[in-house]
Parts: C-alpha cells; sequence; structure tokens
C-alpha cells in the first residue's frame, strides 16, 4: 500500500464529511469499482481510496472517517487531522479538498466546511440532499451558495443520481479549485456556526420548515415510556421474520441440496472420492448454504430501518441503558454493528473518544448474537421448538430466537457495568448524536448492500467452511479403519470409523471437560471446528450425523436431529438437553478466531484477547451446564 500523500505527479482528493452525509454514496460515484480498503499508515483505522474514474491522469480520491470539526478527540479524528495538516506519519497534505455538505443538517456541515477552509487548500463542495432542502421551503441555489462561499458548489440527489454526472467533471477539474487563504486565527466553534447561521440565511432562507412528519412520528418514538416498548416490538416483529419469510426459500433450497448430494452419489463410484464429495463438500457447505436466506432476511431488515432513521433514534433510547451499565450511548452503535459480525463491531469502536468506553465495547462486543450464530441457532431451535403460536400471531421459535438475542445482548451491558466499575472505572463521557429526519428507504441501495452481503456469506461458504469441511472430513477419515466382515450395518461402520478417527480422539479427550454440559465427542468436534468460523458447527455436524444416519443426506440434518440414534448404543444422537445446552454456550462463548485477531491489532497485545477469550468461555461453560441440568431436572 503506497502511502496516502500524495507524489509528484499524482493528485490526492480528500473526501470530508459529517457522519452520515452521503459520503458513502458519493465516493462510490467518483471511483466506480476502482477501489480498496486497507489501514492508514501505523494504526489500525480502515480507510477506502480509489482511482478518480474521470480524470485524465492519475487521481486518487481518500475517504476519510466521518468528522464533526478537525480538533481530534477519538482515534479516527486524529488520523483524519494527521492527513489533513500533512503532519506525522504523512510527508504532504492532500493536493484538494471536496467537502460534503449534508442537507438535512446545513450548519453543522458548513462548520465543518468552515474548518476546513482554514486549512488553505483547493476546496470544492457538494451539497447531498438537496431535495429536503426544497420539501422544507428553502430556496436551493448552489450558484448562490458558491458566491457565498467562493469556492465550486454542486447540488446531488444521491440515490437518484441526480447532480452525479456534474460532481465527477467538477473532481476532474480539481487543479483549477480555488485555494481559500489559510486563516492566521482559526475560528473558535461558536464563531464557525455563527458564520455558518449566517451563510444559511443568505443564501438558502430562514423559514425552512420543520420535518413535520418527523416531530409527529418521534413523539412516539421517543416517548419515555412508548418508545422503549415499541423498540421491543419491533425487535419482535424483526426475530419472528427471520423464521417466517425464510422457511419457503430454505425448504427449496435444502431440497436442491439433497438432489445434488444424490446425483453426485450416484455418479461418483463408492470409495474416498465419494465420500469427500458427498460428504465433506456438499453435505458440509450445503448444510450451512441452506441457511443463506435467514443471514439476507436478516441484513435486509437492519438496512431497511437503518435507512428509514430508525436505528439512530435506537441508539438514542438506548442511552439511558447504557448509562447503567457505565457506557455511552456512542457505544451502543458499535454494539449494534457486533449484531452483523463482531470485527467491524469492534472496529467502530475508533469512534469512542473514552479509552475505558472503548476497551469495555471491545470486550463485550463479541457477546452480541453476530450472523454467523445464526446457522446454529436455526438449526437447533427448528429441532428442537415446536413451531406453534405462543401470543397471538407470536410463535415459539421466533421468540426463542429473541431470547437468545435478548440473553446475549443483556450479558454484554451486565460484562459492561462489572468492568466499568472495577479494572475500567472512569467518569462516562457525554453522548450526542444527530437524529436524521425519517426518510422513505431507497430499496435499490438496501438490496445492493444485502447482496453484498450474502455475497459475502457464500464467498465464506466457498473458501474458509469449504477448507474446513473437507479437513473436517479428512480428520474423520484417517487413520481408516478396514472395514469388519459380516453383517455390521453400513451406519455402525462409518460411526466406528469416525469414533476411532482423528477427530473423533479429539472430540473423546475433550469429553471430561465438556460431559457436564452433556456434549459427546460429535458435539466436541464441532465446537472446535467452529473455532475458525461458527457456521462450521453446522456443517461439521451435518458430515456426523448424516453418515451416522445410514446416508441421510444433510439436507435433512434437523430431522436427524429430532429422530436419530446412536448406532452403538441405540441413544438419541442429540439429547434435548444437550442441544439446550448448546445453544447456551454459543450464547457466550468467543468461538471466533478472526474476533480475537481484531481484539490483538486494536490492543496491541494478546493480554486483552487471551481474557476475553477466558472469561467468555467461563461464561459459556456455566451457562451450558447449568442449562443442561435444569433441562435433565425437567425431564427433557
Amino acid at each position: 500500500m503506497t502511502p496516502v500523500a500524495a507524489g509528484k505527479d499524482q493528485g490526492v482528493i480528500a473526501l470530508v464529511g459529517t457522519p452520515n452525509s452521503g459520503k458513502t454514496t458519493l465516493f462510490n460515484a467518483l471511483t466506480g469499482l476502482r477501489q480498496k480498503v486497507a489501514n492508514y499508515p501505523g494504526v489500525t483505522v480502515e480507510k477506502k481510496e480509489g482511482w478518480l474514474t474521470a480524470a485524465a491522469d492519475a487521481t486518487r480520491v481518500v475517504d476519510l472517517p466521518g468528522l464533526y470539526g478537525i480538533d481530534a478527540h477519538t482515534p479516527e479524528e486524529m488520523v483524519a487531522e494527521d492527513l489533513l495538516r500533512g503532519r506525522d506519519r504523512y510527508d504532504h497534505p492532500p493536493t484538494a479538498l471536496l467537502v460534503v455538505l449534508d442537507g438535512s443538517a446545513l450548519e453543522r456541515s458548513l462548520a465543518l466546511l468552515k474548518s476546513m477552509l482554514e486549512l488553505g487548500l483547493p476546496t470544492a463542495a457538494v451539497l447531498t440532499m438537496a431535495d429536503e432542502i426544497k420539501a422544507r421551503g428553502g430556496r436551493l441555489d448552489p450558484a448562490a451558495l458558491s458566491r457565498e462561499l467562493g469556492i465550486p458548489v454542486e447540488a446531488v440527489i444521491g440515490h437518484r443520481g441526480i447532480g452525479i454526472d456534474e460532481v465527477r467533471a467538477l473532481a476532474a477539474t480539481w487543479r483549477s479549485w480555488p485555494k481559500p487563504s489559510a486563516s492566521a486565527r482559526p475560528l473558535t466553534p461558536a464563531e464557525r456556526y455563527a458564520w455558518a447561521g449566517a451563510i444559511v440565511e443568505r443564501s438558502l432562507g430562514t423559514n425552512l420548515k420543520e420535518h413535520t412528519l418527523t416531530r409527529k412520528i418521534d413523539r412516539w418514538v421517543l416517548h419515555p415510556v412508548a418508545g422503549p416498548f415499541l423498540f421491543l416490538s419491533v425487535m419482535t416483529v424483526f426475530f419472528q421474520s427471520i423464521f417466517s419469510w425464510a422457511k419457503p426459500v430454505m425448504d427449496l433450497l435444502g431440497a436442491l441440496i439433497e438432489r445434488f448430494g444424490g446425483f453426485a452419489g450416484r455418479m461418483l463410484p463408492e470409495g474416498v472420492l465419494q465420500g469427500l464429495v458427498v460428504h465433506g463438500v456438499i453435505h458440509g457447505v450445503g448444510a450451512v448454504v441452506a441457511f443463506l436466506p435467514q443471514i439476507m432476511i436478516l441484513f435486509f431488515l437492519l438496512f431497511l430501518l437503518e435507512d428509514v432513521g430508525y436505528l439512530a433514534r435506537a441508539a438514542f433510547l438506548m442511552d439511558r441503558v447504557m448509562g447503567f451499565a457505565g457506557l455511552q450511548g456512542r457505544c451502543f452503535v458499535a454494539l449494534l454493528s457486533s449484531y452483523a459480525c463482531a470485527v467491524p463491531g469492534i472496529m467502530s469502536t475508533r469512534g469512542i473518544p473514552s479509552p475505558q468506553d472503548r476497551l469495555a465495547t471491545m470486550l463485550v462486543a463479541p457477546f452480541m448474537t453476530c450472523s454467523a450464530r445464526l446457522p446454529v441457532y436455526a438449526l437447533l431451535i427448528g429441532a428442537f421448538v415446536p413451531d406453534r403460536p405462543v401470543l397471538g400471531p407470536l410463535r415459539a421459535p421466533g421468540l426463542a430466537l429473541l431470547g437468545l438475542y435478548l440473553a446475549g445482548s443483556f450479558s454484554a451491558l451486565a460484562a459492561a457495568w462489572l468492568f466499568r466499575r472495577t479494572m475500567l472505572a472512569g467518569d462516562i463521557t457525554p453522548f450526542y448524536i444527530e437524529l436524521p429526519p425519517y426518510r422513505f428507504p431507497t430499496f435499490r441501495s438496501i438490496f445492493m448492500a444485502m447482496a453484498d452481503r450474502a455475497k459475502l456469506f457464500v464467498r465464506r461458504a466457498g473458501t474458509v467452511i469449504l477448507g474446513v469441511s473437507v479437513l473436517t472430513w479428512v480428520l474423520l477419515n484417517v487413520p481408516r479403519l478396514p472395514d469388519v466382515p459380516g453383517d455390521m450395518p453400513p451406519a455402525v461402520q462409518a460411526d466406528r470409523q469416525m469414533r476411532h478417527s482423528l477427530a473423533g480422539r479429539i472430540g473423546a479427550g475433550l469429553e471430561p471437560v465438556f460431559r457436564p454440559l452433556g456434549f459427546d465427542w460429535r458435539i466436541n468436534v464441532a465446537l472446535v471446528g467452529s473455532f475458525v468460523a461458527r457456521e462450521v458447527a453446522v456443517s461439521t455436524l451435518g458430515q456426523i450425523y448424516a453418515v451416522s444416519d445410514d446416508g441421510e443426506d444433510a439436507a435433512g440434518l434437523k430431522r436427524v436431529l429430532q429422530e436419530g440414534k446412536d448406532p452403538a448404543t441405540g441413544r438419541p444422537l442429540m439429547p434435548v438437553a444437550s442441544a439446550l445446552a448448546m445453544l447456551a454456550f454459543f450464547v457466550y462463548a468467543l468461538q471466533c478466531v478472526s474476533t480475537l485477531a481484531v481484539l490483538r491489532r486494536e490492543t496491541n497485545g494478546w493480554k486483552w484477547p487471551a481474557f476475553a477469550f477466558a472469561y467468555m468461555f467461563a461464561c459459556a461453560w456455566t451457562a451450558g451446564a447449568l442449562t443442561h441440568w435444569l433441562a435433565v431436572r425437567w425431564g427433557l
């Protein structure tokens, strides 16, 4: 990776804007597909950079973290300030600045622009969400705003693609942008906002209407009593939808995988190759891919709630709860990101100014139920929780899934409360957040984002999960035992092979540790594989239980879990108590090497990752053992 600073024959345009100002949409429009993600030199803050598609010469565009001002308080802001001033790790500042002005909060964006003008670099501006200014009765005149600011200004409506071509053309002429005189005395934040207010009054008018609909909705959404109740209702519908909407597609996908596995089994001769392809690849990977519809629905609903403006309100509502746990509302945003994956959730803590808040959030973020746990939850809930109504239209599987998510979330808050009152004690920093107006969702952007997540999931299934599935199959078949002559059923032969394989021996060696949880060697092998990727637990169980039940295809894994018997003992392959204990274990266990790696990178050592793994394993083991004991006592 080359440094961000420009070389002699190269231009670098820094894209600057407040958070949620439409900067990402603009960056994608300027760079097209010629972009990449990496870290800034010497730090772990991620950056996006790409080549300007409209430029005749080599010009790079660097997307800076969202800023509210030039004065740094967080790691992200420190990196941005160093880059803009060309100091420390950077030899030169960028050659030009393109500032994104948020039309829904123009004064705040103009105050940021003023601090950028004080740097004395060639500067231009892009006014996003221009339709909202018109909708509120403002005089939208980019030419007038340009004259007031003394720099070129283009207006865009990003989600409709209006004005994007003009911005590309503007960016290509960055060498001719005016270079404001560097301010001898930078203005104070109060002075910058006074300047911004005067600009808005002269160029857009002062009688901008309030967002009437937003105000009416927020009376209920932000109400101290109705707001939390509505939040819980939204989350309930959220998890009910994951099961009810996905079931038809999952059944279809499962049937296709079953047919494909049967076709491959018929086409290949019996032996090692057939076993590897059918059980190692198709059964292993297919058992995970079958849950793709639920993953897509999860991200569709998350992106939908974000697009309409509800997630910002959720963070505001949760600020009081976070304060009880010793954290601020901004930490909720990082924890919310961890519902998708703990890795970006931990990385998003770079925007938290308090070191104690940041470390506490990183240590509890893995408790949040990430999308990688969803296949495990869906498999066990689908197999052992009856699909029947509980409260009107609410059904048991959806409520069970909601309960698992709530268990992880409340445990994260409890752990944060403990950490912030002991080893990470300190004052709670103030929390502020801009509540955007409610907007009609842009389904094109939502579906594109959802498709990107689906591609990542499929790519992960085709690389990491495929590799681990093949390795698991090898470990389950090495050393290869000779078949016992006589009338021993094939399922008993296969079970005997797996018990004496390397994987079986590893699983058996762990039985003393996990016996209080009701785990046998099969579940233990799945736990070992899940450390690479949590979804691998499903693919491993698909391989082990499929061949343990007279060749039953992995698409019928739920039925095997419900009805399958151990070929050697005749006992259930997975008792209900063991399944419930496995669910409890996965709520708490840090079964993810990627999360440990990013924790090491963010904390600059192995001390805190080792601590996180140890205390979360202790929580997981205790929860699993207690759940198993209670389930046995209740006769499950």
